[in-house]
């Protein structure tokens, strides 16, 4: 092989990266002798990642549940992965900033969208047979969803309506943390008594929760967006992605669980609930929730009318 002066450039850079670390060039160079070619199966984990889906029940439906959930996890993780990157970066540009927004829009965008798997991929019979074998297991139960919003909008957006006048940002997080809107879907509303979903939803994710929080307060989505100068908080595409995301969140995607839901629990007779026992209508529906990320990007009629056109 000749040594080219491109080659020589590259060895040198090399050379050069390993030294800044204390390692010998030679060394890695030598390793690379016995390493194995990289694949597609290695390099993507395939054979774990498709042996990860394990059912409680022998309705082959509820294979495309797991499956269907699963995806949705990893695409919370991609939506994380972005966001983080936005609200670490201490100056971003518009273009930067629009740039990382219409990505977690679009990875919403998909998640809005799949719900027709979930809606007419599986048997109603067979879903309201392995439905019983989840609980009290619930999609409420994503951690992951959980931090999303965190990191998207200021807390006082995420308190229960009820409790926001009483709150502000020098409130204690575990105080905020008990007034968050999802936190009345878990609790018995005649004693408070929280039940076994949430207490072991909070026994495993409360310390990150807490954590995360107080990370974001000051450096979540909306934060960075006033952070902005004037000029470039008025930019018309930004302002644009930012109510995008703002409504595929808090209303499209909701909307679409909603509606996937009430196929399926309002197919049964009797008391209707969800796994985890959950008053889902007012739990899920955004009108109820009025949980809005950018509440100054909106019109007052917008905002009055939140959720109830759809």
């Amino acid at each position: 092989m000749e040594l080219t002066s491109s080659l020589q450039d590259k060895l040198e850079a090399l050379d050069e990266k390993f030294n800044a670390i204390n390692q010998k060039t030679e060394t890695h160079l030598e390793g690379l002798l016995w390493s194995k070619p990289i694949t597609y199966w290695d390099y993507i984990q395939t054979d774990a990642l498709l042996n990860l889906q394990t059912q409680r029940t022998t309705l082959p439906d509820e294979m495309v549940f797991i499956m269907y959930h699963q995806v949705n996890e990893l695409l919370f993780k991609m939506i994380l992965w972005e966001a983080e990157q936005l609200c670490a970066n201490e100056a971003p540009s518009v273009d930067y900033f629009r740039e990382k927004l219409m990505r977690i829009s679009r990875y919403f965008d998909m998640l809005t969208q799949s719900f027709t798997i979930m809606g007419d991929g599986m048997e109603v019979e067979q879903y309201m047979k392995f439905r019983n074998t989840l609980t009290p297991a619930s999609g409420f139960q994503s951690a992951q969803y959980r931090l999303i919003e965190f990191i998207s909008t200021d807390l006082i957006n995420l308190i229960d309506y009820r409790f926001r006048a009483t709150i502000d940002r020098n409130t204690p997080y575990e105080h905020a943390f008990e007034h968050l809107y999802w936190q009345a879907a878990g609790k018995d509303h005649k004693t408070g008594e929280k039940s076994y979903l949430i207490k072991e939803f909070e026994r495993k994710y409360k310390a990150e929760f807490l954590r995360y929080m107080e990370k974001y307060n000051t450096i979540n989505i909306w934060r960075k967006f006033k952070q902005l100068p004037e000029e470039a908080q008025q930019d018309a595409m930004l302002v644009k992605a930012m109510r995008h995301y703002d409504y595929t969140v808090n209303v499209t995607w909701v909307m679409g669980h909603y509606n996937t839901a009430k196929k399926y629990i309002e197919s049964q007779s009797g008391p209707q609930e969800a796994t985890g026992g959950s008053d889902w209508k007012k739990y899920m529906h955004p009108k109820y929730q009025r949980r809005i990320f950018f509440p100054e990007l909106w019109t007052e009629e917008e905002l009055r009318t939140w959720g109830e056109n759809v």
